[in-house]
């Protein structure tokens, strides 16, 4: 059987179970499954197989300690009934480019995709008398889909930290509404980047896990975790299926697919899709005025030294992109010692640079570009305007850079991921639609309804008529107590409820 790795030490060797339930490995880097690339996704075969189906070969090709009942089990309780387009994630058409709408699910935002599966593949190889809970740093959508998908689920817990003050209204309420019994919401003082930080310090303190004993664990719902990012490699092969369906393009031929992108686990996933076998011309990076990206593509040097802002984007507003280690384990053909110097790097400078080789492949398969907040609304407005489209800010972050795109590449058909529903961002939507918002957001959005004839998704409005909890504010360097303090709250109550049952 297959063994993942680190990307900074290769003799670490771990199965898929202990990958996924660990998330995170003892020496700060990310699990990753070496020669990627040696292994292949059937193009042809996907053509004709429902989202299910693919789903099922991708899990197998890269979780192989999983049976075929686990995964075809965890599969279906994740999708069958938890969207609301049989597609899951499906295309439409915007003028003379395609739209892959990933916000169907419960919290109408592309973390839904994994977040509702990474808890089913977790029950099938947590071992018995074990708990686990799940950390989980958010700028605001992660949060939100960790807590649907972990909500009650027995010998589980999800403990999420977001940025006070750094996530939209909605996704607020959407946090405090979702009140299970094993879940906690706490909002730090300080931005993502901060709430990231210690989460990774809380996974690599070995004292606290000695602590914790060895009835409990900690994992991560963020794309950290590999069993986050494989279920987002499914949709970008989904996508190609439906462009072949609908005449797009035919077997064989080049995609680009265009990316809003914070922690770089989205596109990430179309770069794993793209060494599994799907033809993809161009992966395009799309950030926002938190740019770290967009000008390490200009000399090769990460530099997380600079001005924070907070934008109409604020699921991108982030400095440290973590899944970028990934990327630069397989571009470096793996070299974990040289991975482990730039982290290193990054850690003790905040800033690292890699070789001009390694920047020259990394611009083979991607492009980079970003927006302002000035860009981003008027993004919006002009796709509706002109498509009757309705963008959310982070979907039109990329449109400037995808219309680049299409210029310099006039004959390759592109996709651009829309990663959440517009009435989630619904203050910067209608800013840039009508020219100003309410100061309730569900008057912002019956009036966004009225002027664009577009429908609030229900589960957004129903948050709406649930009672929020107080979230616990604290500062960063509190969180470790509160995760203690948290997991002998939690299981002690998941002790009871098993008694009782």
């Amino acid at each position: 059987m297959e063994k993942y790795t680190s990307t900074r030490d290769k003799d670490v060797e771990i199965s898929a179970f202990d990958a996924i339930i660990k998330g995170f490995s003892d020496d700060g880097g990310l699990f990753v499954l070496p020669d990627l690339a040696d292994h292949n996704i059937n193009i042809d075969k996907v053509i004709d197989q429902s989202y299910q189906e693919i789903a099922f070969d991708v899990v197998k090709t890269l979780l192989p300690d999983f049976s075929d009942f686990q995964i075809a089990n965890s599969i279906h309780e994740a999708y069958d009934d938890s969207f609301d387009d049989y597609e899951i994630t499906p295309i439409k058409d915007v003028d003379n480019f395609s739209v892959l709408e990933l916000f169907h699910g419960p919290t109408c935002a592309f973390k839904d995709v994994g977040l509702q599966l990474l808890p089913k593949l977790m029950q099938q190889c947590l071992p018995e008398n074990k708990h686990v809970m799940v950390l989980a740093a958010t700028s605001g959508d992660t949060g939100t889909a960790a807590l649907a998908g972990f909500k009650d689920v027995n010998k589980m817990g999800a403990m999420v930290f977001y940025p006070q003050n750094g996530v939209s209204m909605v996704q607020q309420q959407q946090m405090l509404t979702t009140k299970g019994y094993n879940t906690k919401v706490a909002a730090i003082n300080g931005n993502f980047d901060d709430a990231q930080t210690n989460v990774k310090k809380i996974f690599n303190n070995q004292s606290l896990k000695k602590k914790l004993g060895d009835d409990n664990s900690l994992s991560s719902a963020n794309s950290i975790n590999i069993g986050r990012l494989v279920p987002q490699i499914v949709y970008y092969f989904d996508a190609y299926k439906q462009m072949v369906k609908n005449g797009k393009i035919n077997v064989g031929d080049e995609i680009i697919f265009t990316v809003p992108t914070g922690n770089f686990g989205d596109v990430l996933a179309g770069y794993y899709a793209k060494l599994l076998g799907l033809p993809v011309k161009k992966l395009v990076i799309e950030c926002n005025s938190n740019k770290v990206l967009a000008d390490f593509f200009k000399n090769g040097v990460y530099d997380r030294n600079r001005p924070f802002f907070k934008t109409i984007a604020p699921s991108m507003d982030i400095q440290i992109s973590s899944n970028f280690e990934r990327l630069l384990y397989y571009k470096s053909g793996e070299n974990v010692d040289y991975v482990k110097s730039l982290m290193d790097d990054l850690e003790h400078d905040g800033k690292y640079e890699v070789l001009p080789e390694i920047l020259e492949s990394i611009k083979e398969d991607f492009i980079c570009g970003y927006s302002d907040d000035d860009e981003i609304k008027a993004s919006i407005k002009e796709v509706f305007e002109k498509y009757h489209y309705l963008m959310d800010p982070h979907t039109a972050s990329g449109y400037r850079v995808t219309r680049e795109t299409q210029a310099k590449y006039p004959d390759t058909p592109v996709v651009m991921l829309s990663t959440a529903s517009p009435y989630k961002f619904v203050d910067a939507v209608a800013d840039a639609i009508i020219g100003e918002h309410r100061e309730s957001p569900i008057e912002t959005s019956d009036l966004l309804v009225e002027k664009t004839g577009i429908e609030m998704p229900e589960q957004l409005r129903q948050i709406w008529h649930d009672e929020a909890v107080v979230p616990t504010k604290i500062n960063p360097n509190e969180m470790e107590d509160l995760v203690v303090d948290t997991i002998k709250d939690v299981f002690e109550n998941d002790k009871s409820n098993s008694a009782r049952n």
